[in-house]
């Protein structure tokens, strides 16, 4: 299951110190495990919501916790997050905090992103990579940054080493603060069917991330060579570029571009 558990008591009280947590705070814990992090989020006085995938875990939590459990500050869900209907779950605002099973880092970041209510933060433990891709400036983009940073502001506020976990993981991690821009969904920057096309379009663009724009959007997308060219040039986009140097606000200008075209292929 991916089961790193953190160990290192500065590292715990740095995450601690940036989830913040006070008194009635509501807080959605992942994967709280051996509860470590739990402790520290009760302790601060937050109303703490832990879904736990570990069956075993969730028990022994569960004993740990008694007091917390039974005043009501602590909410214990044994299952799979991602089988959550969060909107159910949680009330808003809320945040989210956890040292993520790095094999569903995406997931989770499109659960909690993708579709409002979404928290007012998150703090995340990521594998260290995947921390700075989210991050990354254009250059270095990948379509799960768009995603990201079309939906949020994120920074890295630290790397932790191997060592901080027991047992160690065979990956550097870093913490991620991750604070969206729409929590409640009522000011959107697109209406569902742009940001589906948007989508579309990013897509399209990383199939072929090494390649030339001019070259993957014309084989991706029903367009014509000539059309894209055209589309480029209007968005002010060089064709030559390569789909990781684009911003997100490049990229929602080439939809804007696009859309016409696309939907025009669809009739």
């Amino acid at each position: 299951m991916s089961q790193n558990f953190l160990a290192d008591p500065d590292v715990l009280q740095a995450i601690l110190d940036l989830a913040a947590p006070e008194s009635g705070r509501r807080i959605l814990e992942v994967g709280p495990g051996l509860g470590i992090l739990t402790g520290g989020l009760l302790d601060g006085g937050a109303a703490v919501t832990a879904v736990e995938l570990d069956r075993n875990l969730a028990s022994r939590l569960t004993r740990t916790q008694s007091d917390a459990a039974a005043s009501g500050a602590l909410r214990l869900i044994q299952g799979d997050i991602l089988d959550q209907n969060v909107a159910e779950l949680m009330a808003v605002p809320y945040d989210v905090v956890a040292n993520v099973p790095y094999h569903i880092t995406s997931p989770i970041l499109h659960r909690f992103l993708g579709t409002p209510p979404r928290p007012q933060r998150m703090v995340l433990m990521l594998q260290r990579e995947v921390a700075e891709r989210i991050a990354s400036e254009p250059g270095d983009m990948s379509y799960l940054s768009v995603f990201v940073q079309f939906h949020a502001a994120v920074r890295v506020a630290f790397r932790v080493p191997r060592e901080a976990f027991e047992p160690a993981p065979d990956v550097e991690s870093a913490v991620v603060e991750i604070t969206p821009r729409d929590p409640t969904g009522e000011r959107p920057l697109l209406s569902q069917t742009d940001e589906d096309e948007l989508w579309r379009v990013v897509q399209a663009g990383f199939r072929e991330r090494r390649k030339k724009l001019h070259n993957v959007l014309a084989r991706q997308l029903p367009v014509t060579s000539a059309e894209v060219l055209a589309v480029l040039d209007r968005a002010g986009i060089d064709g030559d570029r390569r789909p990781q140097t684009l911003s997100v606000g490049e990229w929602l200008v080439l939809r804007a571009e696009l859309a016409p075209l696309l939907r025009t292929a669809e009739r």
